[in-house]
This record gives structure tokens, sequence and C-alpha cells, in this order.
């Protein structure tokens, strides 16, 4: 189905996962390029259009067709192309009646928040992330944008769902601030239930009382202990620290609760004499839910990302070539990903989809409608 994309972050990355689906997703660019485009870190030295990382990833699949939908001219093709069009993705403030209004049409608006400290902090999560003693910390790589996305993306896969077995469209609308309350709920339930507050721990776990990222020789792994039957045992049959099995009360969670910080701290000290691959091999063969703290580049040579084949070699003509990040769905559904389009790339071809000759298209140009 086709796609129109007009989306932020958020939006962008709903559109992504549809472009992964093998929907054929057009992106409308403006002339002087969006706040994707502009969103750094970028590839190279210097800002650049074409090579932020969050353009690279987002736009992967997509076409892009550059439209100055403030001008007369331009929200006419603009018109034109939704009336080909199966769905629309937009997180700007679009009028969906008159001239684009049909019955057959999804359309998804994503409300995004334009600061993402304060949607952070207003939904909950800014209280329960960051260092103990220290300032509540955002959490980093743009995260609550694309978590938003995830939904969005469902929602419209879903009512195109109902227009390829109903023939009817569907207005979907999802909201940052939903989408982010969600990951509050943990927290609620726990308050509910129980009446314990969660409150931040840096990098210590909160909903069991021995979690948490802990250092090791070569950076940091996770571990996460949940208290069963037998389980203290066994832990203490892989950690074999004496201050902690001199007391057998830390085998109750009640126990393990109050002096949390106190046990944390020796399976710390006992951590650090092993490097990730060794602790974490050590824990899976044990059932004990365990992880290296991955950094971004190590997940570049992933071993279980490339055989898989999320991550693929791609021919960049700056950079030569280099892994990229296909992306699940596409793995799954054997979709190819063309490279994130340059500016206006599609311009011509969607023009001549549209009826459009190079003479029309040269009069657009002039006109400053694409």
């Amino acid at each position: 189905m086709r796609v129109i994309d007009l989306g932020s972050l958020a939006g962008a990355y709903a559109t992504r996962l549809l472009a992964e689906s093998g929907h054929d997703v057009i992106r409308i660019d403006p002339a002087g390029g969006d706040s994707v485009r502009r969103t750094g870190p970028f590839l190279g030295d210097a800002p650049d259009l074409e090579q932020g990382a969050f353009h690279r990833f987002l736009n992967t699949g997509k076409r892009s067709f550059s439209l100055n939908l403030e001008s007369r001219t331009g929200w006419q093709v603009f018109v034109e192309l939704v009336q080909t069009a199966d769905a629309v993705v937009t997180s700007r403030r679009l009028p969906m009646a008159g001239e684009t209004a049909r019955a057959d049409l999804v359309w998804t608006d994503v409300e995004e928040e334009e600061d993402e400290l304060c949607a952070y902090a207003r939904s909950g999560l800014l209280s329960l992330t960051g260092p103990r003693d220290g300032r509540p910390t955002l959490l980093g790589g743009h995260m609550i944008y694309l978590a938003t996305g995830i939904q969005a993306a469902v929602g419209t896969a879903a009512a195109l769902r109902v227009l390829q077995a109903a023939g009817t469209g569907q207005r979907v609308r999802v909201s940052m601030q939903d989408c982010l309350e969600t990951f509050v709920e943990q927290a609620m339930v726990e308050y509910t239930f129980s009446g314990t507050r969660t409150e931040r721990r840096g990098n210590r776990g909160a909903i069991t009382a021995i979690s948490g990222a802990l250092p090791c020789k070569d950076g940091h792994w996770v571990v996460s202990q949940i208290n069963r039957p037998g389980r203290w045992e066994k832990f203490m049959e892989w950690v074999r620290d004496p201050e902690l099995m001199a007391d057998p009360s830390l085998a109750s969670d009640g126990a393990q609760r109050e002096k949390k910080d106190f046990i944390m701290d020796r399976v710390l000290a006992w951590s650090k004499q092993f490097t990730r691959s060794e602790i974490v091999e050590e824990g899976q063969r044990r059932r004990f839910p365990s992880s290296p703290v991955s950094s971004p580049l190590d997940l570049t040579e992933d071993p279980q990302l490339i055989a898989r084949g999320y991550l693929t070699e791609a021919d960049d003509p700056r950079f030569g070539r280099i892994p990229f990040p296909r992306g699940a769905v596409a793995r799954v559904r054997g979709q190819e990903m063309r490279p994130a389009p340059t500016l206006g790339q599609h311009n011509a071809e969607v023009l001549a989809e549209l009826g459009y000759s190079e003479t029309d298209h040269r009069t657009l140009v002039e006109t400053g409608a694409v």
C-alpha cells in the first residue's frame, strides 16, 4: 500500500517500520530539510542534511518528495498525491477534511511533544531514571520518540488491515504522553499492591532486590535474580561470597530487599574478577538472566544480529562498505531496504506517477511548489 509520511521522529520511525513491511512510503520533505534531517549526530565533521544518523536510519526504504505545502500549488499537488494513497502518517497539524478526506483512507495523527524533556518529566519517567543521589536523567537516544513510533506503526498497520478486509478507512490518534505513561505501569502497579514507591537507583534495578548493571574487567554486565525457592542458594553456589553465605536470612525476599545495597556491593566486588563474556556466559549457563552492556560499536559486530540478518553490509558513497541495521521486520519479510533518499530525490518519479510532464515539473520548480 502507499503511505504518505509527514512525521517527525516518532512518525518517521512508524513509517520506517511500514517501509520494512513492504509498503511504498513517500516522505514529504520541505525544500530546506526537516527536523529529522537536522537531528544529530552526523556522519562526518559538520551538520549535513544528508548525513544525519537519524535521517539515514529512519528514512531508509522511503522515497523523498520535496514539496512546499505553504504554497497553493504545492498543497494541490499534495492533495492529488493523497488521492493515490492508502494512509497518511503525520506529526503536523493538517486538515483531514474536504480536499483530503476519503472514506477509504487511513489517517494517523502522531501527537509528538516538541520539548522532549518536558514530555519525559510529565509522564513520570524522569522520576525513575538517574542516579539515586543525583539529578533525574533523561533517557538518551531520543528513545521516547521511537517508543511512540512503534505504537503509531502498530495502530496504522491495524487500520490498513481493516482497510484491506472491509474497504473502510480509520482515524488513528497516537499520543506520546499516553505511550510514555505505559512505561510507568510497573511502578504504579507496585505501589497499588504493596505501597512501595519506586525510586531512582542509577545502575541498580528497582523491581528485584538483586539486579542492575555492574562493572567487570572490560565493561559492564547486567544480572537480575528473581527470588524464588532455592534460587538464593543457587546464586550463592555461583558467587561464593563468604559474608553473604554467612547470613541464612538473606534467602528471604524481605531480607534481600532490606539489605539490597549491601548484597549488591558484595556482588559488585565479586564481578570485577571476570570479563563480560566470562560472567555472562556462566550466568546464562546457570539460568540467571544476564547480559553484557553493549555499546553501539559492540552491536555493529554482534554475531547474533549479523547471523539473523538484522545487520547487513551496505555501500555508502562516502564511507564505503558499512554495517547497516536492515531491521527486524524487513529481515522476517525478506524485504530489501534502499538507502535513505537524498532531499527530493524522487520528485520527478512521483510527479510522473501523478501525470505531470517534464514541463509541468519545471514549472512547479520555478513557482517554488517543489
